[in-house]
């Protein structure tokens, strides 16, 4: 359960660090980046040295952490994009949402079952995602992408989160081992911080990008949380005592939960009723999912 905790904990702090880097005029792709940096530094330090050599290379999960760097750097822009062109809390939903694809891919790969109890918790745990983001905010019209192109971004990140999720389960159960697990996450990090290395020389060269410190410490403040995140998450999957339907979903929603009452201690958002309601049915949706087969 200590691994659950982190990763909610942890996970919680970088969408609320964020907010943070939006007070403070923070550029978010930097601070991406340097981010990543940090990653694979702090990898290396709990590794006791960096750990991508050339015998990884030719490991089975190297391809894979590749792929996950990838994506990792990806959706982490795409969630600044949606924020950006669709709101907060559209970003929210469509990030948390995404819990659904893990849980029918474990059901259509590993075999695992989905009924009854645990899947009333499945399309209550949607419901809860829904109301506890739920906000009466209005968009403004000439900040959002105008017709079918307002859906784009958060289909992106919805698709995209909903994969990356899955991808982590199916790598940790195939080819992830305790002697090899750090090094799978160094690697995965280092493909992230390389690709978005490469990608902000680019602008700095052409002067789209200007580098400022304030970006700098931002990504040190997100990259060490942000790699024991997943660290957690990855060991909490190696050692959930539920099937990966249920363990995916009860991170998924621990995550909203928490992320909803510190950005209510912190950011002094007020929670609606309708926002509580979805915050007690994410707390029966999670008990339904995990323990749903045994009712």
């Amino acid at each position: 359960m200590l691994y659950l905790i982190g990763s909610i904990v942890l996970t919680s702090y970088l969408t609320l660090s964020f907010k943070a880097c939006q007070k403070f005029g923070v550029n978010v792709f930097q601070a991406i980046v340097f981010n990543y940096i940090t990653c694979v530094i702090t990898g290396s330090f709990v590794n006791g040295s960096f750990p991508i050599h050339q015998s990884n290379i030719a490991k089975p999960w190297f391809i894979w952490a590749c792929i996950m760097g990838a994506m990792f750097v990806s959706i982490f822009n795409v969630v600044a994009l949606t924020a950006q062109k669709n709101g907060i809390a559209v970003a929210s939903v469509a990030n948390k949402l995404s819990l659904i694809i893990p849980v029918i891919l474990s059901v259509y790969l590993y075999r695992e079952s989905v009924a009854g109890w645990k899947a009333a918790g499945v399309a209550l745990a949607l419901a809860a995602v829904i109301f506890t983001c739920y906000t009466r905010k209005k968009v403004d019209a000439d900040k959002t992408v105008k017709g079918f192109m307002v859906y784009i971004w958060p289909l992106v990140l919805f698709l995209s989160s909903g994969l990356l999720d899955a991808l982590i389960n199916h790598v940790q159960i195939t080819y992830v081992t305790e002697e090899n697990n750090n090094d799978y996450l160094v690697s995965s990090f280092f493909s992230a911080a390389t690709i978005g290395s490469s990608v902000l020389l680019i602008q700095y060269l052409r002067r789209k990008q200007k580098f400022q410190w304030k970006n700098l410490l931002a990504g040190i403040l997100i990259g060490i949380p942000n790699y024991f995140s997943i660290w957690c998450l990855v060991h909490f999957l190696k050692q959930s005592p539920w099937q990966t339907s249920a363990s995916i979903p009860v991170n998924n929603m621990g995550i909203v939960l928490f992320s909803a009452v510190a950005a209510g201690i912190l950011f002094k958002e007020r929670l609606s009723k309708i926002n509580w309601l979805g915050i007690v049915l994410s707390i029966i949706a999670i008990y339904l999912i995990a323990f749903g087969d045994q009712l």
